[in-house]
């Protein structure tokens, strides 16, 4: 559960960082098609914190880039030819595979990025500003909010062929197992427990690899392979 090494000091420089993965991915790549919706995301977020919408701002930002830099993280790891946690090795595997669709991709991204990260994100920030995590959650909720938001969005825009899909489509039945709002409250649950696990290393760390390979196991469920 360790804090990962700080890659970036800003939400401006995180998203520098998207836009640049961004214009070097091909954009059928599955990471690509996660890094753009997060991208989006992370701007809309600078957005806000330029216009004071979040009422603590300078919480709001290190808890943006600290949830950022463990994406961020896991894209430098595969980069370097070293493993990256659990619940981001199905998107890395299944990038390039033709049978998974951009929605799948987009999905599999946000449940690892909202069902692990999130969570040690909302750690690192109450370690780094000497918080508890009660005084993060209304900017774990204006946060939230906006990636509610979006997915709808998301689903919108990558959804394939007619707007409402037959019953019987594979697809149909993936998008009805999964919830975002359902991964961000169980999010902050955990949350909550890793801090209260906090001076129990051991356990910590047991909780943390088990909260890993479940969110992993999902997002591969979420990258299966469907017919065309």
């Amino acid at each position: 559960m360790a804090q990962p090494k700080p890659l970036t000091p800003s939400v401006e420089a995180v998203v520098s960082r998207m836009r640049g993965l961004d214009a070097a991915l091909p954009a059928r790549d599955g990471v690509a098609v996660f890094n753009r919706v997060y991208l989006a995301v992370t701007e809309e977020v600078e957005r806000r914190l330029r216009a004071g919408a979040f009422p603590d701002p300078g919480a709001a930002t290190a808890l943006d880039v600290r949830f950022a830099e463990r994406y961020l993280a896991a894209v430098d790891a595969v980069a370097d030819d070293r493993r990256p946690p659990a619940c981001w090795r199905p998107l890395f595997q299944f990038r390039r595979h033709p049978g998974v669709r951009p929605l799948q991709f987009a999905l599999a991204g946000i449940n690892a990025h909202i069902g692990h990260d999130l969570a040690l994100a909302v750690v690192d920030t109450c370690r780094a500003l000497g918080c508890e995590p009660a005084e993060l959650e209304d900017e774990f909720d204006r946060v939230g909010e906006l990636l509610v938001a979006l997915e709808e969005r998301i689903r919108e825009d990558l959804m394939p062929g007619p707007d409402l899909l037959q019953i019987a489509d594979p697809l149909t039945h993936l998008l009805g197992s999964w919830s975002l709002e359902r991964a961000r409250d169980a999010t902050w649950s955990a949350a909550r427990a890793l801090w209260a696990l906090r001076r129990f290393e051991d356990l910590a760390e047991e909780f943390t690899e088990r909260l890993d390979a479940a969110v992993g196991l999902a997002g591969r469920m979420l990258l299966t392979p469907l017919p065309d």
